[in-house]
């Protein structure tokens, strides 16, 4: 059987080594590159406090975001939640979810679907 069993919500599902491990997804990357293959437990939950953290606003420094998703998701997460964010905030720029702004120091996100 091949190694990716499933696409689903336009994530493509890894069979994982496990039934322990569950499923997997393969993020993506903006720039075409290799994306990771990580757990998708960890993937829904940095995502989600992400997108919760940016729902209110137009648009944040990216370091703020992070910032508050360390604060959420710590205590209850297993692994280095900075590198899972930068796995995942890539993944939803390459899925036009998110949008770094240009041209802004220090480096700056907005929801996609915000006008400006």
């Amino acid at each position: 059987m091949g190694k990716y069993v499933a696409e689903s919500e336009g994530l493509l599902m890894a069979r994982g080594s496990g039934g322990e491990q569950g499923r997997r997804i393969l993020t993506r990357h903006p720039e075409g590159k290799q994306g990771v293959n990580i757990s998708r437990e960890k993937y829904e939950a940095v995502s989600a406090a992400s997108l919760r953290s940016m729902h209110t606003r137009a648009e944040a420094p990216l370091q703020v975001v992070r910032q508050e998703v360390e604060n959420e998701l710590r205590g209850r997460f297993e692994g280095s939640i900075s590198w899972y964010f930068t796995a995942v905030n890539l993944d939803l720029e390459a899925r036009g979810i998110l949008k770094r702004v240009p041209a802004k120091r220090p480096q700056r996100i907005r929801l996609r679907d915000v006008p400006g």
